[in-house]
């Protein structure tokens, strides 16, 4: 019985290869490309989206080239295709070039190239082509708004006493304008506000030019916010100076200003009035901070391991959280697209799973109902329904350009998800089918829910004279 594998047909004797491939290489040396190490350590070219912060299907890309060689030719591609017309560096070693995208390409992430000459180089350019989701359910949905103050960022609803709480700060470091507000839910009339205290300046970092950007003066910049209505208080992050600080609620006077460094770059914050709790996400850091808020002091950091593997993990790196007080849970998404639950009475860890479809995932909000977390992503636009005891996906809804939070409301049984980049607050039912998608203006930012029906969005501005940004939005069902 003859036992020897048959032979493929392309198998040849290794002289035999041996001697094609010499010939080819010594044919490539006589007329290919120079390999020029040099030239390849030289090259420094950049290519970036120039324009519009949003590419959708249909419409035109513009790209702009810096940093190449004047004169060089670049030409981009994707799958082999050329996109646009080769384009020139000019003395100053840029270039713009445009396309237009096929009316039926799928919303993803894609990588195009960008072949340069003369001499030569490559590199990967980054394209996300985002949901063109049409605005719809007005005649489902009221929208009332108001301006308030500039650089608003998050907004938390107390229902012990019917008032939204607002933060806002303006600019980066050194921050120099940055107020809570409290704002009457009604009328979305500023009641009360106050500045943010003046924050000593940090120790300059060993190493850092002098003076770094973190020893500069400054406010304690308040950005995330969480209601007590069991202590009156109002909790807030100081994302600038790494730490927290709680307001009392009748005169947003200061209950507590924590040491900087507590929470390092926190986010966001969260109370449970139930297990007399709060806690902090900070951001890049594998853990989530938890606070006392009967007598406001710091308990310990809940470490989160990442459930990935390999080469290119990441750290946990928290973002937002939600809370079910009835389990005794605490849901965390990780901007690397995984989500830990939390036991809020011992504290502890109880598992960690990936969400598939989530890219950059910065939301996060859960409907005890049905057992299921929806998760807010901005790198793949979407709000995907995961299952909370199987971290099974079970759907990914495409709902608009850099969904940045979501909010669930167990009274009508709605979510809200804010896709800042599109200008709209997408409502969907717990199955992810879309109710409504609206106009809210610039940059939404957060939603705050008052567990009776009623959407409190905020939202940033794309500048000074910007009417649609900086504004308090009400959202009610007709």
């Amino acid at each position: 019985m003859n036992n020897r594998r048959p032979v493929a047909r392309w198998a040849r004797p290794v002289q035999t290869l041996l001697a094609v491939s010499m010939a080819l290489g010594l044919a490539a040396c006589a007329s290919g490309p120079r390999f020029d190490a040099q030239d390849a350590a030289a090259f420094k070219g950049r290519v970036s989206l120039a324009d519009t912060p949003v590419v959708l299907a249909g419409q035109p890309v513009t790209l702009a080239g810096s940093d190449f060689k004047p004169g060089q030719k670049v030409t981009v591609s994707y799958g082999g295709a050329e996109l646009g017309q080769t384009a020139t560096a000019d003395k100053d070693g840029k270039f713009r070039t445009q396309f237009v995208l096929p009316a039926g390409a799928e919303p993803g992430r894609y990588a195009l190239v960008a072949s340069a000459t003369n001499p030569p180089a490559s590199l990967l350019v980054p394209l996300k082509i985002s949901p063109n989701v049409p605005l719809s359910g007005q005649e489902r949905f009221s929208v009332q708004s108001q301006t308030l103050v500039p650089g608003l960022y998050q907004a938390g609803y107390s229902a012990k006493t019917d008032r939204v709480f607002v933060t806002s700060a303006v600019g980066r470091p050194p921050v120099t304008r940055s107020e809570l507000v409290k704002v009457n839910a009604q009328t979305l009339a500023i009641e009360q506000r106050v500045t943010a205290p003046v924050a000593p300046a940090a120790p300059a970092r060993p190493g850092a030019p002098a003076p770094a950007a973190n020893a500069l003066p400054g406010l304690y910049a308040v950005y995330g916010v969480g209601v007590d209505d069991a202590n009156g208080n109002v909790w807030v992050t100081n994302t600038r100076q790494d730490t927290v600080a709680v307001y009392r609620q009748s005169d947003l006077a200061i209950v507590k200003q924590f040491e900087p460094g507590v929470v390092p770059h926190a986010r966001d914050v969260l109370v449970d009035g139930v297990q007399g709790k709060a806690y902090a996400t900070p951001v890049g850091e594998p853990q989530v901070a938890v606070f006392s808020t009967k007598a406001p002091a710091f308990l310990k950091n809940i470490p989160i391991q990442t459930t990935q593997r390999g080469f290119n993990a990441k750290p946990f790196s928290p973002m937002s959280l939600a809370l079910d007080t009835a389990s005794s849970r605490l849901f965390v998404v990780s901007g690397g697209g995984e989500v830990a639950v939390i036991d809020t009475r011992a504290d502890k860890v109880e598992k960690v799973f990936a969400v598939e479809t989530a890219v950059s995932a910065s939301g996060i909000a859960y409907d005890a109902q049905t057992d299921r977390i929806f998760v807010a992503a901005q790198g793949s636009d979407n709000v995907v329904i995961v299952d909370a005891k199987t971290g099974k996906t079970l759907k990914d809804v495409k709902v608009g350009a850099g969904t940045l939070n979501v909010s669930f409301d167990p009274t009508k049984r709605l979510v809200y998800a804010a896709n800042r980049a599109s200008d709209t607050v997408t409502i969907l039912d717990v199955d992810g089918k879309i109710l409504g998608n609206l106009d809210v203006g610039s940059f939404p930012n957060h939603i705050a829910l008052d567990g009776k029906g009623t959407a409190f969005t905020v939202n940033k501005a794309r500048g000074s004279e910007d009417g649609e940004g900086d504004r308090i939005g009400r959202i009610t069902v007709r």
